[in-house]
């Protein structure tokens, strides 16, 4: 079988899709055409299965798919499954079948590799990390920020860019809200430039910021910078291990599983403690998933 892009079409991505989809890497339809939805749920595979993950269905995609080939039908091994006990790494010691049917399927996929590169080598912390993941992602539903407000909301949640400002002209205008509201810091340039806008929230915890994705960039060793969108579709969940690298988070969770650590984890990322019940219950929720 040749390899399968995005763009390509026919019986075969067909026979692509549906296996994804057993898999429970959700392709967004079974219809043969390898488009945008295809290609983020091989990608969330290969990083499941510790290959390059480029999208494109090669030869050791397709093998570890066990599509195209008689001499690759053996069985999934259950010590490489997206839902296993055990994965590479210093995800090894992580009980991620434990998560299975809390999270999406896409998340467990890409926490072995992002737990390799970020340290989380422990429940405990993987615990924490979720908790904060699933509350500032809306349930890991959101990847890209939303600056959808209203004149009257604008005020509310950005008083210091637009008290005294004639917010009709902003409201409801996305792209005009973020590049007043992050010109000129963070590495952007002034309002007119655009980068408030392309360099907005992304990801689980939303990288913010044309430094922020510069960085990330050259960590992560994929250029974010010309697309950002990358940090959304293709790094959600390894954008919030950086956040939480980058600010030494990790050495917060390592202090227990108090409502008090969970707080003092809140702060660091939030910044303060907004929606602090639900982040207290998602800890408990994961903790108890995750060690039981």
């Amino acid at each position: 079988m040749p390899a399968l892009r995005q763009g390509s079409s026919g019986p075969d991505v067909t026979a692509l899709q549906q296996k994804l989809k057993d898999l429970g890497f959700d392709p967004k339809g079974v219809d043969g055409n390898f488009g945008q939805g295809t290609r983020d749920a091989l990608i969330a595979f290969q990083q499941s299965k510790g290959l390059q993950a480029d999208g494109v269905a090669g030869p050791d995609t397709l093998a570890e798919l066990q599509i195209g080939s008689p001499s690759t039908t053996a069985a999934v091994s259950p010590s490489t499954s997206p839902a296993s006990s055990t994965s590479p790494g210093a995800a090894g010691a992580l009980n991620l079948a434990g998560l299975t049917g809390r999270l999406p399927a896409g998340v467990i996929a890409q926490i072995p590799e992002t737990a390799a590169k970020f340290g989380i080598t422990t429940n405990l912390r993987l615990a924490h990390f979720l908790a904060q993941c699933a509350l500032e992602s809306n349930g890991f539903k959101a990847t890209v920020e939303n600056l959808n407000y209203s004149a009257q909301r604008l005020v509310q949640v950005f008083p210091k860019y637009f008290r005294g400002v004639d917010t009709a002209a902003y409201a409801n205008n996305p792209a005009k809200i973020a590049n007043r509201v992050y010109a000129n810091r963070m590495g952007n340039g002034n309002e007119a430039s655009g980068d408030g806008f392309k360099f907005r929230g992304r990801g689980y915890i939303q990288l913010t910021g044309k430094n922020n994705y510069t960085s990330f960039s050259q960590f992560i060793g994929e250029d974010c910078v010309a697309s950002p969108d990358l940090v959304a579709t293709t790094y959600p969940l390894a954008s919030a291990g950086f956040y939480f690298n980058s600010n030494k988070i990790w050495a917060i969770c390592d202090q227990g599983t108090s409502d008090a650590t969970v707080t003092k984890v809140t702060k660091a990322v939030n910044g303060g403690t907004h929606g602090l019940p639900q982040r207290l219950q998602n800890f408990k929720v994961f903790i108890n998933a995750l060690q039981g």
